[in-house]
């Protein structure tokens, strides 16, 4: 314990007994899950206890969602109605609070998932100033809409609307910034939501719930725990919901949408599963590839959408990326999550260091060499990473997302063979595509584009800024979500329409004057 800094020792587990369901904190007398971290705080090794959250089957489902249904009251619910400065005033009201809460989440991403101290405050702070640009950017896009537009002899006022009950199922390697990117432009729309943490980075929520109920009307944000089976699941087989949002797995999210008995009423906001590659051609400047695609394969050791899954690079420089690339692989230093310099930090799911194995045994047993001295070995809660080469499409790193620290890499002669794999993929997030000659890049690029959906010129996959487009082809998404996109994903373009003659005129003219419509409305907000 005394190697644990004294401000992040879990002095007193956070059994979280209470939950947020129509605008009230209740109390949770049912069953509980205990919340425990693979990072040890004694000496021999075992999980730590952080604390314990609700187990939450149908019926508190059910209750939560009729809070979400009763706000949105058919269109008529306060939130839904609310001027764009009311709602924009809870947003900022929410996001004060949350700022007094930084130390206590940031905390709990360290220990829940393992995510080093300088990436968990990145995480918070990224989401804060999310938040703030989703606020300026609404604002816009009302400001844009503060006007009549005449065509064919019809006045039209037109602005964007909500679409009713959102269900928010956010992933565990972002847990916060990525549930946020979803919920916030969800609820500043006017959506009314439900929301259920992922499986691991569930007790960051708890120092956030009084601030949901503080700062928003009765059921407009509602907070659930438990399996997406026993929660999720009874929630779509209503047909009640109106938009699934959901970062994760696509199976989950095929599962879930089979439950909803209502497909085309339902709008669909995923972001979903990808197996980035890196094209490294052979006038790459090599140091600036072998660094970009370090952090690109093992930042937050590879749990990340966007990571880097797979690096193709060309067959006459292979074998000095292998070994410049293997070498820096193995000088990554591993530690806790507030060990100073720390890259490499341990995988918070249990199940995750026998998978990562398999995927090696699997390539070994194939004809793959692991090229790294430290490639494979395990602790009690991490594996360190595997550089393996060369792989074959008969893999299974080669076919599957591995989401953690194994790093397969193929060697090319003819560029066609990576993009007849991209071509291929069951997924088209984005590439990395590194190389100087223009001749060569400008033929590359015009066919990437219409493969994925960003290349990375000389650089690694990311997700921000996220003033920018994030999406994916095939598998790898639905919709789009930025900070212009997003609120788009999350609503639709409504209008009162009026044709041009005296009557029409007149009423329209006393309907903005009198001000009693916030729909109709051109005020400017600054």
């Amino acid at each position: 314990m005394n190697t644990i800094p004294t401000q992040y020792q879990i002095t007193n587990p956070i059994h979280q007994k209470t939950y947020l369901v129509n605008g009230a904190l209740k109390t949770w007398t049912g069953k509980t899950t205990e919340v425990h971290s693979v990072i040890s705080s004694t000496k021999e090794y075992q999980p730590t206890l952080l604390g314990s959250i609700p187990y939450m089957e149908k019926d508190t489902a059910i209750e939560a969602l009729t809070a979400a249904c009763d706000a949105y009251d058919k269109g008529q619910g306060l939130w839904p109605t609310m001027k764009v400065a009311g709602r924009i005033k809870c947003m900022e009201k929410f996001t004060e609070i949350m700022k007094t809460k930084r130390d206590e989440v940031v905390k709990y991403l360290m220990w829940e998932i393992g995510k080093s101290l300088s990436d968990s405050q990145k995480e918070f702070d990224r989401t804060i100033e999310y938040i703030y640009d989703t606020i300026e950017e609404y604002k816009q896009i009302d400001r844009d809409s503060a006007k009549f537009t005449k065509a064919g002899g019809i006045y039209a006022h037109i602005r964007r609307g909500p679409l009713g009950v959102v269900l928010c199922l956010g992933p565990y390697n972002y847990p916060l910034n990525e549930t946020f990117a979803l919920l916030v432009p969800a609820l500043i729309m006017g959506n009314t939501t439900i929301f259920k943490p992922a499986k691991h980075g569930v007790l960051l929520f708890s120092p956030l719930l009084e601030a949901f109920q503080e700062s928003f009307p009765k059921g407009v944000v509602n907070i659930v725990y438990g399996r997406g089976r026993k929660v999720a699941t009874p929630i779509m087989q209503t047909g009640r919901i109106d938009v699934l949002a959901l970062i994760g797995n696509s199976k989950s999210a095929i599962a879930l949408q089979d439950e909803h008995p209502h497909k085309n009423r339902l709008r669909l906001v995923l972001g979903l599963e990808a197996k980035n590659p890196a094209i490294i051609l052979p006038d790459a400047d090599l140091g600036l590839a072998i660094n970009e695609c370090l952090a690109g394969s093992l930042s937050f050791n590879g749990q990340r959408c966007t990571a880097l899954k797979i690096i193709y690079v060309h067959d006459d420089i292979k074998d000095e990326f292998i070994k410049r690339f293997a070498k820096k692989v193995d000088a990554l230093p591993f530690g806790n999550p507030w060990d100073e310099g720390v890259k490499l930090t341990p995988l918070p799911e249990p199940n995750k260091i026998a998978y990562i194995q398999e995927l090696i045994e699997d390539a070994l047993a194939k004809g793959a060499k692991i090229q790294n001295k430290k490639g494979g070995k395990t602790t009690e809660n991490f594996i360190f990473p595997a550089v393996v080469y060369p792989v074959k499409p008969t893999m299974r790193v080669y076919e599957e997302e591995q989401f953690g620290p194994v790093v397969p890499v193929l060697s090319f002669k003819n560029i066609d063979e990576p993009l007849a794999d991209i071509a291929d993929s069951n997924y088209g997030q984005q590439v990395s595509l590194f190389g100087k000659n223009v001749d060569t890049l400008s033929r590359l690029i015009d066919t990437l584009v219409n493969l994925v959906c960003r290349v990375n010129l000389n650089s690694s996959c990311q997700r921000g800024p996220d003033v920018f487009p994030f999406t994916g082809r095939k598998d790898s998404a639905v919709s789009t979500l930025s900070v212009h996109d997003a609120l788009r994903s999350f609503s639709i373009r409504t209008f009162v329409a009026s044709k041009d003659n005296p009557y029409n005129n007149a009423i329209l003219e006393d309907l903005m004057a009198c001000g009693k419509s916030n729909f109709m409305s051109t005020d400017y907000i600054l």
